[in-house]
């Protein structure tokens, strides 16, 4: 499926201005051509000890004044880097409201590109992921939204929400004074905050404020003198033995002036110990490289479109426009956009602590063939899925694991050929769930996953969803 002309524009990432329309290729780079890439590269080392599942370790004491502190120059104390990778990430929704004194809020429109938060400079996202203690590396746009990659995950900005997703031992929540501060700038107000993340994997590694949701949360509310709107609850849904979930919500939704509607739901898969054949697909050092005549950046951007078939991942993603970002030694990160929705993946690939992500704001009637695709391309040992959604939103959906029963919350997909004992299919029971409503009609619920290596053929039952995943 050709994507449609309204949703193939890309701007040069090095610059705050935007460039003209360019249908067929991904602008990167210092020099304003079709031809360059930002040959920035995140390094991500192996060999990590075995993580743990319980909570997070005692924070330490926060550094003078920085709960209040709004110096781009303070990011949370530096540490030094440990040899292994966080790869679960924080992600930060922020959505907005015009001011009353700013006029009514504007008809939707099918282009969209210098209203509300769209009309932030390059120069103001650099501000902000310089508080999260990331960068962009490249940049894809249509009439409705801004992808941006980033050295850690993914930042996409919508007229009237912003969307960050942060790994490793970055500082998210740094980013929420200047939020505000841009926010009133516009003559935009906060609307909604949602944040959330699943239970680090070596937390002893990270950085204030995130050393603790305890500490998340504190932090957060130390912002209500900047706005009042920050004040919300913070929820743990699952297991605190296991796999669970953190999610802080403050809920200031006027709804009859709710100014992105398209926002109603997001689904989240997080994959851990993923195939080895399918993690040796995002090392670099697998494909060709020095080819005669080919740039360093030119070489990047290949490998990125060679990873993303091979894998099938842009599969997954059918009509969509797809910027790959391939790292050196090893790594993978990828934002799609079709018209209003974003998809993107995120991957460590070393053995010991491998790790898939997969997120999508899709409007969708059923996620069943969604996940079963998903998961099918990275095979992995177990999972965790989120799903945030409001109550109209999740009334929409008809199919949903999170919520069957039965065979029903079995994701069932086919096996590799060589896959042991000889099964044709992967099955994964899963093993937890837990939902909540929290500020009236906001929906979370999460469920854990776990691959079946000893179920028989007999044992079974057939609940294979064919198609696309778009339905």
């Amino acid at each position: 499926m050709a994507p449609d002309s309204e949703n193939v524009v890309r701007f040069n990432d090095e610059s705050s201005e935007e460039g003209g329309e360019i249908p067929t290729e991904i602008v990167h780079g210092t020099v304003p051509t079709t031809d360059d890439i930002n040959s920035n590269i995140v390094t991500v080392e192996s060999n990590p000890p075995s993580p743990s599942l319980f909570d997070e370790a005692q924070p330490q004491a926060a550094p003078h004044d920085v709960f209040l502190s709004d110096d781009d120059n303070q990011s949370g104390e530096l540490r030094e880097y440990s040899g292994y990778f966080e790869g679960p990430e924080k992600t930060l929704e922020v959505c907005f409201r015009k001011k009353d004194s700013f006029g009514p809020p504007a008809a939707p429109s099918n282009d969209t590109r210098h209203t509300g938060l769209r009309c932030l400079s390059r120069h103001d996202l650099d501000r902000i992921c310089a508080r999260a203690r990331c960068t962009i590396l490249s940049h894809i746009s249509n009439n409705y939204v801004d992808a941006y990659v980033l050295s850690e995950s993914s930042l996409f900005v919508y007229p009237y929400m912003l969307v960050l997703k942060t790994c490793g031992t970055t500082t998210l929540l740094r980013c929420i004074a200047v939020l505000i501060e841009m926010g009133k700038r516009l003559g935009l107000e906060i609307d909604w905050v949602g944040y959330s993340r699943k239970n680090f994997n070596f937390p002893g590694d990270q950085a204030f404020p995130h050393q603790s949701f305890h500490q998340e949360l504190e932090y957060l509310y130390s912002h209500r003198n900047l706005c009042d709107r920050l004040d919300g609850s913070g929820y743990t849904l699952g297991p605190v033995t296991s796999d669970h979930w953190f999610v802080f919500v403050a809920d200031h939704t006027i709804r009859s002036k709710s100014l992105e509607i398209d926002t109603d739901r997001v689904l989240n898969i997080m994959m851990f110990d993923i195939d080895e054949d399918v993690a040796s697909l995002f090392y670099y050092g697998n494909y060709k490289q020095g080819k005669d005549g080919e740039t360093k950046e030119e070489e990047t951007l290949r490998i990125s479109k060679e990873q993303t078939s091979k894998s099938g991942i842009d599969a997954l993603c059918p009509g969509a426009i797809i910027d790959p970002r391939a790292f050196e030694p090893c790594g993978y990160s990828m934002n799609a956009i079709l018209f209003r929705s974003y998809s993107t993946i995120h991957i460590t690939p070393e053995s010991g602590s491998s790790y898939v992500s997969f997120e999508t704001n899709q409007k969708v009637s059923s996620y069943k063939s969604l996940i079963s695709n998903v998961v099918r391309t990275f095979r992995p040992k177990r999972f965790v899925m989120t799903l945030m959604a409001d109550d109209l939103g999740l009334k929409q959906v008809k199919e949903n694991p999170l919520t069957g029963s039965g065979p029903d919350k079995q994701i069932v997909v086919p096996a590799p050929r060589n896959y042991a004992g000889g099964s044709k299919q992967m099955v994964y029971k899963r093993s937890s769930c837990a939902s909540i409503v929290v500020e009236e009609d906001c929906c979370c619920m999460m469920g854990n996953w776990t691959l079946k290596e000893d179920y028989s053929p007999a044992q079974i039952r057939a609940n294979k969803t064919r198609g696309l995943s778009v339905s």
